[in-house]
C-alpha cells in the first residue's frame, strides 16, 4: 500500500479590508456634501436681494422670503464684512436653497427655501468654555502687563470695569501684583471664540489684597455682581473717572492754581482734568438725568448731569455731545467723546463735581457706597467664597521680573 501525500502550495486568501464610509459633511445641520457650497462676504452696498438673484433666485421668491421671515431676520439689515454660505442645488441650475448668514463665530441665521416652506431659524454653534489662570506683575502700567501674558486687550478692559470703583489704574504702582481667573470660549475646541465671566481675582496694590469675586446676591433678578472679601458690592454710587482706561490726571481741583492760558493768574480750577486723545469716550460716572448739553465760551461742548438732589457732575471741552437735555443715562453710558472746544491747550475732559450745588473735589470726597448685603446672605457668600479665596491667596503672587525687564527699568 503506497500513501501519496501532496504538499500544496496555495496561498491562503486574505480577507479583503473594508474601507470605512466617510463620516458626512455636517454643517449648522446640514450635509455639505448634498449641495454646492459658495461661501463669501457682503460687500459694501451689496443687498440680501442681490446676492440671492445672483444665485439664480427670482425676484417674487426674493420677496416672499424677506416677507415670511421679517420677524426673525430682517433681511434689510445684512452688514457689510459679514461672511455668508449659500447650499446651492448640484444641478445645472446650481439654485441658491439654503442662506446662512454668520453674525459671529458662534451665531448664525440660516434661511431655509429649497421646500415650498420658508423657515428662519437661529444657530449657535457648541461652545467649550475652560477656565484660565493669569498672574502678573505691573512694571509700567496694567496694559502692558496682561499684554506681556497672552492676555487680550477684552479682558483688560473687563477687569478695569470690575475695579473702576475702587482702583485708580492711572496710579499703580511698580511692584504691583494680580491673579485673575477667568473663562475662555473655544469652537471646534481650538477656534478662540471670546471670554467668558471673570471668577474671582485679587489686585495686590500699595501692599492691600483688593479682591473681587463674582456672586449672584439676588437669586429672583439673577443678575451677578462683584463683592470684596468682606461682602462689600465693589460698585458704588460714582466712578472714579469719566474716562474709562487710558487717561492721566493732568490737573487737579485747585482753588489757588495759576493757569498759563491766563497769563499764570491766579484762577480757582474746581474741576479735574483728564487728559486723554481727541475722540476718547466720555462716561457718566454715576446715573441721572442731562440738565444741560450745550456749547457755551470757555466750557466748550459739555453735558451736565442731575444725579439726585444732592449730587450733580459736569464734563467740559467734549469734541462732540452723545446726549440732549431731557436724556436719562445709566453710570458707564458714553455721553461724549474728548475734544479741545473752549478755552483749554490740549485735549481733555475737565470733570467738574456738585455736592449740595457747590462744586468739590470729587477725589477727597467721601462717596456713599452700595447698599450691603443682608446679614443672612452675606453668610452665605462668605461660606461660598472661602475655598476662591485660599486659592487665590495660596502660594502668593511673587513673579520673578524678566531680564529686559530689569534692564528697562535699570536704564530709567
Amino acid at each position: 500500500m503506497f500513501i501519496i501525500w501532496s504538499c500544496g502550495t496555495s496561498e491562503e486568501k486574505e480577507t479583503p479590508k473594508v474601507k470605512p464610509k466617510p463620516k458626512p459633511n455636517i454643517h449648522f445641520g446640514y450635509n455639505f456634501d448634498n449641495f454646492k457650497v459658495i461661501r463669501d462676504t457682503i460687500k459694501s452696498g451689496e443687498s440680501f436681494g442681490e446676492i440671492l438673484d445672483r444665485h439664480h433666485v427670482f425676484y417674487p421668491t426674493i420677496n416672499k422670503i424677506a416677507a415670511t421671515v421679517k420677524e426673525e431676520f430682517d433681511v434689510r439689515r445684512v452688514r457689510a464684512g459679514k461672511p455668508y454660505t449659500i447650499l446651492a442645488s448640484k444641478d445645472s441650475l446650481e439654485r441658491a436653497q439654503v442662506f446662512i448668514y454668520k453674525h459671529d463665530k458662534i451665531n448664525a441665521t440660516i434661511l431655509d427655501f429649497k421646500d415650498s416652506i420658508i423657515t428662519a431659524e437661529r444657530f449657535a454653534k457648541p461652545i467649550k468654555t475652560l477656565e484660565k489662570e493669569v498672574t502678573g506683575v505691573v512694571y509700567n502700567n496694567f496694559s502692558e502687563a496682561m499684554d506681556s501674558l497672552g492676555v487680550r486687550p477684552g479682558m483688560t478692559y473687563t477687569v478695569a470695569d470690575i475695579y473702576a470703583w475702587t482702583l485708580d489704574f492711572y496710579r499703580l504702582q511698580r511692584g504691583d501684583s494680580f491673579k485673575i481667573i477667568y473663562e475662555e470660549k473655544f469652537i471646534d475646541d481650538s477656534t478662540f471664540a471670546g471670554y467668558g465671566n471673570v471668577k474671582q481675582m485679587v489686585f495686590n496694590h500699595k501692599g492691600r489684597n483688593l479682591y473681587a469675586f463674582r456672586y449672584i446676591a439676588d437669586s429672583i433678578r439673577n443678575i451677578p455682581d462683584y463683592f470684596d472679601d468682606e461682602g462689600d458690592l465693589l460698585r458704588r454710587q460714582f466712578l472714579k473717572s469719566p474716562i474709562k482706561f487710558q487717561y492721566r490726571i493732568s490737573s487737579r481741583y485747585n482753588l489757588r492754581r495759576k493757569i498759563a492760558y491766563y497769563g499764570n493768574r491766579v484762577r480757582p480750577h474746581r474741576g479735574t482734568d483728564f487728559a486723554a486723545r481727541v475722540g476718547t469716550p466720555i462716561i457718566a460716572t454715576a446715573s441721572g438725568t442731562v440738565s444741560e448739553s450745550a456749547r457755551r465760551g470757555g466750557n466748550g461742548n459739555y453735558v451736565k448731569i442731575k444725579h439726585n438732589n444732592t449730587y450733580s457732575t459736569q464734563y467740559l471741552h467734549m469734541k462732540r455731545r452723545k446726549v440732549s437735555r431731557g436724556d436719562y443715562v445709566k453710570q458707564g453710558d458714553v455721553i461724549g467723546w474728548v475734544g479741545m472746544t473752549g478755552n483749554t491747550s490740549g485735549p481733555h475732559v475737565c470733570y467738574r463735581f456738585w455736592k449740595y450745588g457747590r462744586q468739590v473735589d470729587p477725589l477727597r470726597e467721601k462717596l456713599p457706597p452700595a447698599k450691603p448685603l443682608p446679614q443672612e446672605i452675606k453668610e452665605k457668600y462668605l461660606k461660598f467664597i472661602a475655598p476662591l479665596k485660599y486659592r487665590l491667596d495660596y502660594g502668593r503672587m511673587e513673579v520673578d521680573e524678566p531680564d529686559n525687564l530689569k534692564e528697562k527699568i535699570a536704564l530709567k
